[in-house]
């Protein structure tokens, strides 16, 4: 792999910027301080749309195969499908909105345009048609779900991207990140809480809610209509702030393979390939553990649909308690180090009430303390995975100045669509393992909670600790090839500004020269 030209002497890297790049795509105007607290508020309620359908596509599985009926493994395979739409659609949105000249700067036209679509297809999702044969109701799931994913990447990708434009301090984008991670978590809670307490609710003809086909079409609702305010919210909020942002001067049309192989471009880069490797295994067992943590607040820990919504609480708790803590441990033990060790804590903690289950010593169904257990395991665990993700998604934004020194290309469009489709495969991936951990488990559909046996329980179990495991350990692995850290980072930043100077000293020149009469 190529080192690019830091640490070499034989090439600049002024001169390579100053010939290959537009030196005006790193101009420090507009983010020389931190953001109006107003307009950093709404960049972070912008996490609330894409935490919505995260939560609601842990559901998708559960509405399609215990309350409609379909298959696990035709439910499970047409959601992961939609990753081929994924791998193909993102990277063309991030580049698109990299290459994007409006009056409304790079990125708002796609977060504002993304709004109403996003809305109406999370809503449809929900709405399959009568008389689907289970094959025909699985194409449809593929081509719903698959546009919704279109829908949310269009407005998540320039959202994200964003970040490098907005703020080059180093520990500032973690606060940042660190905001809009509670934003998220917050939202899924209130989201949830607010489902779980007055969708699901449970009948004489359906016990458990969270079986009640009836919630399901107010569930649909109320997530489409806090998706569309909080992408409105998001766009608008922070609109002000692209005034001052030197838009992009290269705009000739680019061929579909010089497209290509400017995205490919980016899968050289050590850093980045190691943050993307770590995303797409921690994705995947965060969409396996979301999908799965119905099933065994349902069947496995016998909770009712009141009970689920509080714990609900420990997405809350987790991220208030991570918002502060995600900036300190990364000036202490820097970023890399933060997201390793924190991920393995976090993952420990968070299946330890399941292990206990497989071993018989956790508190029985029905006991007092199995909510409150479960509550402060969850809010501990969560809270050391959210600082976990928090430090990744700073260390994605460091990547962007590292890129352009080495190849001299702006490209955090097509580094935050990386982003974007790690976090698709917590939806996609995650669900299909979740099917086939069904599948293997032989757990049978449209079952009820009291006709579980223990040795159902333990062979879910059996099935599935020993893979979420297995995804976050390899993951961390691949994590340790990450090799920009702090001083670095400040080392590309000046560099950059140095290319800056220069390239404004020659433009001041060019213009008085211009404008002399002699």
């Amino acid at each position: 792999m190529a080192d690019g030209l830091l640490g070499t002497g034989a090439t600049s890297v002024e001169s390579v910027l100053a010939s290959r790049a537009d030196p005006a795509q790193y101009s420090d105007a507009g983010r020389a301080g931190k953001m109006p607290l107003l307009a950093r508020l709404a960049y972070g309620s912008g996490a609330i749309s894409t935490a919505v359908k995260n939560a609601a596509f842990g559901y998708l599985l559960l509405y399609y195969n215990q309350v409609v009926g379909i298959p696990v493994h035709i439910v499970s395979s047409a959601i992961a499908a939609t990753l081929i739409i994924d791998a193909l659609v993102d990277p063309i949105i991030g580049r698109w909105s990299d290459r994007t000249n409006s009056r409304l700067g790079r990125r708002h036209p796609f977060i504002l345009g993304a709004a109403i679509p996003t809305a109406i297809f999370f809503i449809l999702l929900w709405f399959p048609p009568s008389g689907l044969t289970d094959v025909q109701t699985g194409v449809w799931i593929f081509a719903i779900a698959s546009l919704t994913r279109v829908a949310v990447s269009a407005y998540d990708i320039p959202s994200t991207a964003m970040v490098p434009e907005l703020t080059r301090d180093y520990a500032e984008r973690t606060r940042l990140f660190s905001l809009r991670f509670w934003f998220g978590y917050v939202g899924t809670f209130a989201f949830m809480a607010l489902s779980l307490s007055f969708f699901f609710v449970k009948t004489p003809e359906y016990p458990v809610g969270q079986l009640n086909p009836d919630g399901y079409a107010k569930f649909a609702l109320a997530g489409g209509f806090a998706m569309l305010l909080s992408i409105l919210g998001c766009g608008l909020g922070t609109m002000k702030q692209i005034k001052g942002q030197t838009l992009v001067s290269d705009d000739k049309p680019m061929k579909l393979i010089d497209h290509f192989r400017e995205v490919g471009s980016a899968f050289t880069h050590r850093s980045f390939m190691a943050i993307f490797a770590f995303g797409v295994l921690k994705f995947t067992a965060i969409g396996m553990a979301t999908a799965m943590a119905i099933y065994f607040n349902t069947y496995v820990f016998g909770l009712s649909a009141k009970q689920v919504a509080v714990l609900a609480l420990e997405a809350v708790a987790a991220a208030t308690l991570a918002a502060p803590l995600a900036p300190y441990f990364s000036r202490v033990l820097g970023k890399k180090r933060t997201a390793i060790t924190m991920a393995v804590l976090g993952i420990v903690i968070n299946n330890m009430a399941l292990v206990l289950v497989y071993f018989g010593v956790f508190w029985p169904k029905g006991h007092e303390m199995v909510v409150p257990t479960l509550l402060g395991l969850g809010a501990i665990g969560g809270s050391f995975i959210a600082i976990s993700l928090i430090n990744t998604s700073s260390m994605l934004a460091d990547v962007v100045e590292d890129f352009a020194v080495k190849t001299g290309r702006h490209q955090a469009g097509v580094f935050f669509a990386a982003s974007s489709f790690m976090q698709q495969c917590s939806a996609a991936l995650g669900v299909m393992a979740v099917g086939y951990v069904l599948s293997a488990a032989h757990f049978p559909a449209k079952i009820s909670p009291s006709a579980v046996t223990r040795d159902m329980e333990l062979t879910l179990l059996t099935h599935y600790v020993p893979v979420i495991f297995l995804l976050w350990m390899v993951g961390c692995m691949f994590l340790y090839f990450y090799d920009i850290d702090q001083g670095r980072h400040r080392s590309n930043v000046d560099r950059l500004r140095a290319v800056e100077a220069e390239d404004r000293a020659r433009t001041n020149t060019d213009t008085a020269g211009a404008a002399s009469p002699f």
